[in-house]
């Protein structure tokens, strides 16, 4: 299982409906999970992002998680790979 963190910021269309944007996060969560897709946390910010989500699941299906989360139209997101130290030390001890 790959760890992402998923930077999200709203669009227009997204801050006109903010409000309901907590019952999105819980549909998003939901469907998530139907791709196999684990939200471990998801925190609402203040600053160049809106919300931050953890998330765990294949390379493939964050990718269409994420896919399908953009086609609503809510919020745009920004997805970086995340390792732990120790899958950091497997990486490194290839470089030998």
């Amino acid at each position: 299982m790959a760890t992402y963190v998923i930077l999200s910021s709203f669009t227009d269309q997204g801050i006109r409906n903010v409000k309901d944007s907590p019952d999105r996060l819980i549909a998003f969560k939901a469907a998530a999970e139907k791709l196999g897709v684990a939200i471990k946390h998801a925190y609402y910010t203040v600053g160049a992002h809106d919300i931050v989500v953890v998330a765990e699941g294949a390379d493939e299906a964050i990718t269409a998680a994420l896919l399908k989360l953009g086609t609503l139209g809510n919020i745009r997101t920004t997805s970086m790979r995340a390792y732990s130290p120790d899958e950091m030390k497997g990486i490194l001890k290839k470089l030998a």
